[in-house]
């Protein structure tokens, strides 16, 4: 298999994947698709990820606090802050405002 094949494949698997993810109905399914889907460790880190997000759009905390009061490193929460604010994907923006829109 070409890597040209291999990427398409990775692609393929990955829109399917979202879709199968898009299927679940309730937050216990998705918690049970997740621990099935992750490691422990992924599964922290998605967890992390997902609180930096919420902590940095609050914007009340500098990245050395939200450092401290997470344990993440800086270099996590500098990631977490590109795709919040920079990169075209913007999936934490759109799980945030989804969030805010339903409280």
């Amino acid at each position: 298999m070409s890597q040209r094949e291999k990427t398409t494949n990775r692609a393929d698997h990955r829109t399917a994947l979202a879709g199968a993810l898009h299927s679940v109905t309730t937050e216990e399914e998705m918690e049970r698709v997740l621990v099935d889907l992750c490691t422990p460790a992924e599964l922290r880190a998605l967890s992390e990820r997902w609180h930096i997000a919420k902590l940095l759009d609050a914007n009340t905390l500098s990245y050395r606090d939200i450092s401290t009061r997470t344990g993440a490193s800086t270099t996590t929460i500098g990631r977490v802050a590109r795709f919040l604010k920079e990169e075209p994907h913007q999936g934490y923006r759109t799980l945030l405002d989804r969030e805010k829109s339903t409280k």
